[in-house]
């Protein structure tokens, strides 16, 4: 959420690696020399790529990539804790999702990462008061990567979208630290009131693929929310739902469900209760 982004600061851990795997692929495939160069190693740090990469990948004949890079770096500049959640979920990705096996694939390739990144430049110009500019960036992040975050929502830092296509997150929803969450996840509301109407999911959470999280419930730390679920009601720290209408299933389930992507579902006395 946004109070744990403001206590990172920007880390030098990752940019090296990313450099040298940069440069090991340029000699294997100079095919791509053009491109790595100008995306990562033509940069002196990790803001200043990511700056780049996200003005390459959003700039259309409406907004020019120049014109968007100088967003991204007022954005940076302003706020370096973006910067810094930036690495923590490049870091996610690379702990959490078997194929990734290198820095460089997410940023360059994965748009789970890239929108991520994109909506966190989005959110703060929707905090500066430009909410024109972030609802425009919303949208060409929902055309380009098939993921719909609206620039008021609050995520934290360490999440990982896994595949990305078809994840939808509200205006007044908030996502913790850590969470992981794959392909056609919705963080939604349940009707056309207005005001606070979105989920809050707390720190590591996993949600599996396809789970609907409707209306301003809570998901409790480090709870699990099965594929395919429509969770409409608040769900325990550390538990276990599933199902249409989801039900607890165990409590309490993994330790840590979103750094290990432990999807399964434990032998446990199913509890109707709620």
């Amino acid at each position: 959420m946004g109070a744990a982004i403001e206590t990172l600061k920007p880390r030098d851990g990752l940019w090296p690696r990313l450099q040298a795997e940069a440069a090991e692929a340029a000699r294997a495939e100079p095919a791509l020399g053009s491109l790595l160069h100008a995306v990562i190693l033509s940069h002196s740090d990790l803001a200043a790529a990511l700056s780049f990469q996200l003005a390459r990948k959003l700039g259309d004949a409406e907004l020019g990539a120049m014109a968007l890079r100088e967003v991204c770096d007022e954005a940076f500049a302003s706020d370096p804790a973006i910067v810094a959640a930036a690495e923590a979920d490049l870091q996610a990705v690379l702990e959490r999702d078997p194929a990734a096996k290198q820095a460089l694939q997410p940023f360059l390739f994965f748009k789970g990462f890239q929108a991520l990144q994109s909506y966190r430049v989005a959110g703060w110009l929707w905090r500066e008061g430009r909410t024109t500019l972030a609802m425009y960036l919303q949208s060409r992040v929902s055309e380009l990567f098939q993921v719909d975050i609206h620039p008021a929502a609050r995520i934290g830092a360490g999440v990982f979208l896994d595949h990305g296509t078809g994840i939808v997150i509200g205006e007044t929803a908030t996502v913790g630290d850590d969470v992981s969450m794959l392909h056609a996840v919705t963080l939604g509301g349940t009707g056309a009131q207005r005001g606070d109407r979105h989920p809050k999911i707390g720190k590591g959470v996993l949600l599996g693929a396809g789970a609907k999280v409707l209306g301003n419930i809570t998901i409790g730390d480090y709870a699990k929310v099965a594929s395919g679920s429509v969770v409409l009601k608040p769900v325990a720290p550390h538990c276990t739902v599933a199902g249409v209408p989801a039900r607890v299933v165990n409590c309490p389930a993994v330790p840590d469900p979103a750094r290990t992507m432990d999807h399964t579902l434990a032998d446990a006395v199913y509890d109707f209760s709620i």
